[in-house]
């Protein structure tokens, strides 16, 4: 199943790959008879090109010195035409989905050595694991956050907190966007989103994801009932299948675990047990590798704290930072 899934994307890629590139030829031709001293540049820079090499092997210096010349020439040209006509100098590159592998899924290493790129491991991870959660990450994201859904009164005698909901939900959006770009840094916290249901957690952990996804990190992206079912029936191989063993692995050592609704799942010592290895082997960032963990739950710290085992309790107290999201249900009030 694994191996027909990677097969299907890679073809996936190929027809993307060919798309853009076939786009690219059609706006350059389309560019080209609307400004046809664009190809005679690009002729002329091709008969350079073979002069030069020609030169090359029959040792003839001066003349290179000429081509070059000729060359540099021919190449402001193109940009000054580009720059009159308000064209982007990209517009004759194809426009591939992933400019880190050009949409063919790996990037090679210098030798005929390649990995797979970042861009294919979130697809097979979306596919296999996250599924639902993964449409909300692509459409909730910083551009569409809106901060006037929000209350800007404040209610002291309500939430204990003298500032807004406005205010809070600004002031966590800052520290979330410090998080994304000190992703890199292992001295930098994780986060805990704490609050009713309704408030924006799902939304901000959304918005992260999306941010890092574009940055080439890879997200996993679970709520703590399934997250924690799973492990543990992988971990006694109920299922038996390659998707399912490999599934602790991602949980431990993807870039980015989002753990939603953590406080939901029917507890007992296993789950708890698989919690905490689950996030202190995500602390140690194994093999030199950054990984960090977002937890989204709707109790209160109090109830947090007393619910969940001391050990836990002291890894997020010593390596989370943690946020309060307050105010009205913001699924019932018209956006």
């Amino acid at each position: 199943m694994a191996n027909e899934l990677l097969t299907s994307l890679l073809s996936e890629y190929e027809q993307k790959k060919h798309r853009a590139e076939k786009d690219a030829e059609l706006r350059k031709k389309e560019l080209y008879e609307r400004i046809p001293r664009l190809q005679e540049i690009e002729n002329e820079l091709n008969s350079a090109a073979i002069n030069t090499a020609k030169s090359i092997l029959s040792g003839g210096s001066d003349s290179i010195e000429t081509l070059t010349q000729k060359v540099e020439k021919l190449k402001k040209e193109k940009e000054n035409i580009f720059k009159e006509n308000s064209i982007s100098s990209d517009f004759l590159e194809p426009h591939y989905e992933c400019n880190i592998c050009k949409d063919t899924g790996y990037i090679q290493n210098g030798t005929s050595a390649s990995t797979i790129c970042s861009c294919l491991k979130q697809k097979l991870l979306d596919i296999s694991y996250n599924k639902s959660n993964i449409s909300n990450i692509k459409k909730e994201n910083f551009d569409t956050f809106n901060p006037n859904i929000f209350s800007d009164k404040p209610e002291p005698e309500k939430y204990n907190i003298n500032f807004s909901p406005r205010q809070n939900i600004l002031s966590i959006k800052e520290k979330c966007i410090e998080f994304i770009d000190n992703f890199e840094n292992p001295d930098y916290h994780n986060l805990l989103f704490t609050g009713n249901t309704g408030l924006g957690k799902t939304f901000m952990s959304n918005c992260i994801a999306n941010e890092l996804i574009k940055r080439g990190k890879n997200v996993f992206y679970q709520t703590a009932p399934v997250l924690l079912e799973t492990v543990i029936d992988n971990k006694f191989n109920k299922y038996k299948t390659s998707t399912q063993d490999n599934f602790y692995k991602n949980v431990l050592e993807t870039d980015l675990l989002i753990i939603d609704d953590l406080g939901t799942e029917c507890l007992n010592s296993m789950k708890l047990s698989e919690l905490f290895t689950i996030l202190n082997t995500r602390l140690l960032n194994l093999n030199n590798k950054i990984t960090k963990t977002i937890i989204s739950t709707n109790l209160n710290i109090n109830s947090f704290f007393r619910n969940y085992e001391e050990r836990i309790g002291s890894r997020i107290a010593g390596f989370y930072d943690i946020y309060y999201f307050f105010g009205d249900d913001l699924r019932l009030r018209k956006k």
